[in-house]
Formats: structure tokens, sequence, C-alpha cells
């Protein structure tokens, strides 16, 4: 055996931590930088530091709006090179998208070249696109040489950047941004800049007004692919004042007539960060699986525009019932969230509302012009200083050019003999002598008053905020101007609509292929559909001793009410009946019937058909169909019963006026149908009175058209007129003996 281990006594520069704190403090480090250089953008300029450093960058390259392009790729290298070390390829994946048009509201970045499309394909690689700045990002950078904002040095140490643009245009709202940090996420939907200038210049001169009371001007998202928003203002404007909400985006859409009575849907405007490409394709294979029934093709026809064909199945289709299916299970209705979680003062992540994010914008607005106005004024003073110096020696140049050429040290002789400052000698010094001809007095008193009325301006906008904040005004309405709503650029794309009201669309049977069916109830309560009308149902099989009780034709789209014995009556979907090359499968599957309880009829629902219940005890009631219908398996109680009572009839009522109630006795009464009341639900009245019998038999039938039965032989036998009077009495009553031929079973 071995000596134990022992841990060598120099722990040679080895430190130990806690494995919790130490996890804890990098987890940290990184969330933070997640946060804060990455997914959140600054309230101030609305920008990600990738975006910024782009921007920047393309400055540094002199790609201003008016010059020419460059290639994608020096704009990416140095980029990469001197600001963002992470990757080629996340740096231009981001310019791209700021030149998007159908990304980006107003494009920061003028792409030549293929920046991808709205289709969702990529773009070219950067060796063969080329990009310049636009007049949006020249707007952010203005001022940037002016010290409007700090700077700070790029990674490697060797270049500064700047920590946040001027931002003369307010970015964070018109172009929206999207972000996942740690913890957090960002999800800001692009508006219209002319609104924007519209809050922001309410905002200006009433600094306590709410969101709400900014949503009178910006009225919703406005989204670069057009589109509707289909939430309610109220809704709209609780999204605005919390800075949280969802907004729900429809493509827009026309019906185009084709004559004759046929027409198409052409959608001319998806919901925005849909991939037109995908959406067709998830549109095709919802046709292929037969979900989208009122839709019969799909075709994409976009050239520049959008424009996607939608082929109804039928011309008789609605519409409106069309595309609101659509809208049910496609991209063609999308959600967009909001969630304005940026960071205040480029650095606190908080989730601001509309007020507040627009009251960022301006108060950095002001402290850009401070600081441009006291650069400025550092200019206009060490020049106003130059000036004094060349006016004091322009009387005597001669005296100054003997100096320079004959003194060892001139400046210092210039500086003694004139009464000059350092500046200002230095100044005089390096005046080239083709200049000497320029030194007119007048000009340079008309410079110095000019200067002076400046330094003049520029003090008393330093020194009252009620200036600065006029100065910002006309800065906003130069904005407002520039992107206003008779601009191509500026005009609004997305349309406010109300929510659309489709409580009379029955949706649900619409996404239901319409088809021709047979419903077989077998008797022990086993149900089934075969496809088409089927008259000869001989060939039915049916499962041990069941036999067939009844059956009818219906189609897929209609629904089926289930009378119970118990009085209680259920809703079945034809569409989801079990098919008929089996034996079908138990009504008690498909809806909550009680233990012992027997299935009376099965029958379609029509809408504003009036029904006729009986019970066994013979009392009954009439009741409309609508209100049978029940959205749950429990179903809806309808009859009331007493005791050991039941339900066992229930016919329709139709055109008929009179009621026939024969019971097991066969004693027969004919009665007028105004004697039944009408209820929803209860127990009814008295039909027919019994002593030792039953109801077994009950119809509704014209009076004058008399009383109709098939006999056993299979004819048809009546009693009309004069012959059916001595029947015809009130309700209640006992009856007389039925009529000769009437069945024996009291069952016509």
């Amino acid at each position: 055996m071995g000596k134990p281990f022992e841990p060598p006594s120099d722990h040679g520069g080895i430190e130990s931590v806690e494995l919790k704190a130490a996890l804890e403090e990098r987890y940290l480090a990184y969330a933070l930088s997640t946060i804060m250089h990455r997914a959140l953008p600054d309230a101030r300029d609305g920008l990600k530091p990738v975006h910024r450093r782009i921007l920047y960058g393309m400055r540094l390259l002199r790609l201003d709006p008016n010059t020419a392009f460059k290639k994608c790729a020096k704009i990416v290298g140095d980029v990469m090179g001197d600001f963002h070390p992470h990757g080629d390829q996340a740096i231009y994946d981001a310019l791209v998208r700021l030149s998007q048009d159908f990304a980006q509201r107003y494009p920061l970045v003028d792409g030549q070249g293929n920046f991808g499309n709205i289709d969702g394909d990529g773009p070219a690689a950067y060796r063969y696109t080329e990009a310049r700045l636009t007049e949006v990002a020249r707007l952010l950078l203005d001022g940037i040489d002016e010290d409007a904002v700090d700077f700070r040095p790029s990674y490697n140490g060797e270049k500064d950047e700047p920590v946040v643009l001027p931002g003369a245009f307010p970015n964070l709202l018109a172009n929206g941004s999207q972000g996942i940090a740690v913890g957090m996420a960002t999800s800001i939907p692009p508006h219209n800049a002319a609104e924007l200038c519209d809050a922001a210049l309410y905002l200006i001169t009433h600094p306590t007004a709410t969101s709400e009371q900014l949503t009178s001007f910006v009225k919703g998202p406005d989204f670069p692919t057009g589109g509707i928003v289909v939430d309610s203002a109220e809704a709209i404007a609780e999204a605005y004042r919390t800075g949280r909400g969802a907004f729900r985006v429809r493509a827009r859409w026309t019906r185009e007539d084709l004559g004759r009575g046929a027409w198409n849907v052409v959608v001319t405007e998806i919901p925005y960060g849909v991939p037109k490409a995908r959406l067709i394709e998830k549109m095709a294979e919802l046709l292929t699986e037969r979900k989208l029934p009122l839709l019969a093709d799909v075709r994409d026809e976009s050239a520049e525009d959008v424009r996607i064909v939608l082929e109804p199945r039928s011309r008789t289709v609605d519409p409106v019932v069309l595309m609101e299916s659509l809208f049910r299970l496609t991209e063609l209705e999308s959600r967009f969230s909001l969630n304005m979680n940026v960071l205040v003062s480029g650095q606190v992540p908080r989730v601001v509302g509309l007020a507040e994010a627009l009251r960022e914008w301006l108060d950095h607005r002001r402290t850009v012009l401070q600081r441009r106005s006291r650069h400025r004024l550092a200019q206009i003073e060490k020049r106003l200083e130059i000036l004094g110096g060349l006016l004091i020696v322009y009387l005597d140049l001669d005296q100054v050019i003997r100096i320079i050429r004959e003194e060892d040290e001139p400046k210092a002789e210039l500086m003694r003999y004139f009464q000059l400052t350092e500046v200002q000698a230095n100044a005089i010094l390096d005046t080239r002598l083709r200049s000497l001809r320029k030194l007119e007095e007048m000009e340079l008193k008309r410079e110095q008053a000019a200067l002076t009325a400046e330094k003049a301006d520029l003090d008393a906008l330093l020194g009252s905020e009620a200036l600065q904040w006029k100065s910002i005004a006309a800065q906003v309405r130069a904005v407002k101007k520039t992107f206003g709503p008779e601009t191509p650029l500026g005009r609004r794309r997305t349309t406010l609509e109300n929510p659309p009201d489709t409580s009379d669309l029955d949706l649900a049977e619409a996404m239901i292929e319409r088809e021709p069916i047979t419903v077989i109830v077998s008797q022990k309560g086993w149900i089934r559909s075969l496809k088409g009308h089927v008259a000869d149902l001989s060939g039915v099989q049916f499962k041990g001793d069941d036999a067939l009780k009844l059956s009818f034709p219906t189609e897929t789209t209609a629904k089926l009410l289930v009378l119970a014995s118990n009085g209680k009556v259920f809703t079945l979907d034809a569409a989801k009946l079990p098919g008929g090359r089996g034996f079908g499968d138990p009504i008690r599957l498909m809806a909550d019937l009680d233990e012992g309880t027997d299935i009376v009829t099965v029958w379609p629902y029509r809408a504003g058909a009036k029904l006729l219940f009986g019970t066994i005890d013979g009392r009954g009631f009439t009741t409309g169909s609508d209100g049978l219908v029940a959205n749950t398996r429990k179903g809806k109680q309808v009859v009331a019963l007493d005791g050991a009572a039941v339900v066992t009839h229930c016919v329709e009522v139709g055109e008929g006026d009179h009621v026939a109630a024969c019971g097991e006795n066969r004693l027969l009464v004919v009665f007028p149908l105004t004697e039944i009341p009408e209820m929803a639900r209860g127990k009814g009245v008295r039909l027919q009175r019994y002593r030792e019998s039953t109801l077994a038999y009950l119809t509704v039938f014209k009076l004058a058209e008399g009383l109709t039965w098939p006999d056993s032989a299979g004819r048809t036998r009546s009693v009309v007129g004069e012959e059916l009077a001595k029947w015809v009495g009130h309700r209640g009553t006992v009856g007389i003996m039925a009529p000769r031929g009437f069945p024996r079973s009291n069952r016509p």
C-alpha cells in the first residue's frame, strides 16, 4: 500500500473560490453585457450598439446621402476592425436590415444590389453589394463633430466611438426595435414620424401630457408593409400607457370581380415581419390537408408590389367568411407584441410608456442643443480673439513684416509691441503672404460684428429654457416637414379599424367542407354517417342484435340535436361523426348521458324551427330549436319530469295547426296547436288525460289536409273533414277510439 495522498503545501498561485459565487458573478457580467451592449436600444437614439457603430463607421467613410456608394465589404471590415469585434456576418446582417424598406419604416442605409426581399430570401454576399447613408441617418448623426455627445474608447483603445448619436430623428418609435436579452426582451413596432413629431410638439408645450393624451396624435403603429390594425382605440391607449400590449395586424385585401359572378380575393399588403414565401407555403399545406374548404387555390402574382390571389371554392362563398377563416388559420393575421423595454439615459433598462419615450428623446435633444451651442460659442470666442489681433496689426502691416524678418523671436516681439495674446500672435504668424491682400479692415469688422451677434444669441439661448425648447420645436417641425404625410416616405401605410364583428358568422361551419351525408342511428344508440344521401339502407350492417332506429339526410356542416329520455338535449357536429365503414360510435361517448337514459330521437338542427315535446304521461309544450343548441357535452335540460316520467316524443311543428295525440288505449284526441304554450323549458301542459295508459302517438298536421298515416300494407290512409270532426276537441281530454285502419301498435 502506498502513502495516502497529501495535497501540496504550495498552492502554486491557485485560488479557491466558491462555485456558486463564481457562477453568479460570471452570469451577471454576461447578462449585463447582453442587456447594455447588445439587445436593448437606447431610448435617446433608438439604436443598439451594432447599429450605432455601423452608422458612425459609414460616417467616417464619408458615405453621406449625396456621395457615391461603397462596397459593403469595406464598411463591414472597417466597423469590425475599429469598433465591433463580433464577426463580419453579424455586422453585415445588421447592415442589411437597416437598408430593407420592408423591415425598416425609415431605412437608415441606402443599399445598392441584392439586399434580400419580403419573401425571406437572403442578401447577396457583401463583396457584391454597396451602401451609403440615408437622410434619416444623416439626421441621427447631425452635429456629432460638434461635441454633441460623449465618446468612449473602442474595444482596442485605438479609436473613440460615440456613446449615443445626437438623434435629430425620433428613431426609437419611428423604426421600432426588437431584441432578446437575459431575463428581459424588447419589442417596439414602427410608427409614423410625422405623428411622433406632432406628439413631441404637444409634449413641449404641455410637459405633463399623458400617454393617453398623446394617442390623439399617435394613432397606432405604422408598419412598413402596411396592413390593418384591428384593435380598439381603448386597447391601443392602454398599451401605450403601460408600455406593454399587443397589436392585431391583418392583411389588406380586396374583392376582384372577374365577371359573370366569378371573383377572387387579392391580398396587397401582408402583416409586418411575415415572410411572404412562408405565408403562401403554409396556406398551400393547409389547402392540401383540406383544412381550408372555402379556398380552391392560392397564387403569388407579386412583382415589385405584393399581390397574392386567393381563389374561392365556389362563387357563392361569402368573401368575408372566407377571409375570416384564413385569418384564424394563417399568418394573414398576426400579433405584434409591444414591450417598450429600453435603456433610459443609456444605463437603466426600464419599460416606458409613449409619453416617457418621447420625453427621453426631447430631453436628449435639449442636451445636444446645449452642448452644440457651447461648442459653437467656444469657436466664436476663439475666432473673435484672432480677429481682434488682426484688427490691431492691420494698420501697421509693414511693422509686422519687419518684426518677422528681423527678430529672432518674432512671436514674443509681436506680443510685446502690439500687446497681443499668444493665440493672436500665432494666428498672425500662420497667415500666408497671399492672404495679406485679403485683410481688409471692413471685411474683418463685418465678420467680427456677425460673430458678436451670434455669440449674443447663443448666450441668450443657453440662459433661457424657453428659447431652448423653441429651438427644439423648430427642429422637430423641420423633421415633420421632411417626412410629412404628403411625402411618399411619410404617408401612413397602416390603417386602423375597429375589431370586426364576427358574431353573426358561423366560422366553425365555414371551416368544414360541405358534403352530403346520411346519418344512421341504431336501436342501442350507436351513430355514424354515410357519404351522400343514401336511400337504400338494406345493406347497412349493425353490431350483434342491434338494428336501425332512424336515419336522415343532412350535410357535414350541420349540427345534430339528440333528445334523451331524461329531457336533456345534446348537440353533436355532423362533421365529427364516425364514418360508415364500421358500426359507428355510441352517442354516450360524445355526450354525458346519465346512466339508464335512452336516446329518444336525433334530428338535424334548423334555425328558427319549432318543436313539440311530449312525455309518457301525456304532458308537453312547444319550443324553438334555437334555444336547444348546447356548446358542452353536458347538454341542456329542456323538459322537467315528474317521478318516473320520461320524454317519448319530439315532432317538428312546421306549418301544422292541429295536434293529434293517441294513448296506448287507442283513444285519439285532436286539438288546436294554439292551446299548447311555447316555453323555453319546463313541464308543459296536459295534452291527453289517461287513467291507466301512456302516450303512444303524437303528431302535428294541417286540419284542412286531414290526419294521414301509412297502414300495414304500405298504403296511405287518411281522415279528412267531417270524418275527423268527432275527434276534434280540446287538449287534456280522454279522446275517442281511433278510426278504423289506425295501426294496432298505435304508432303510425
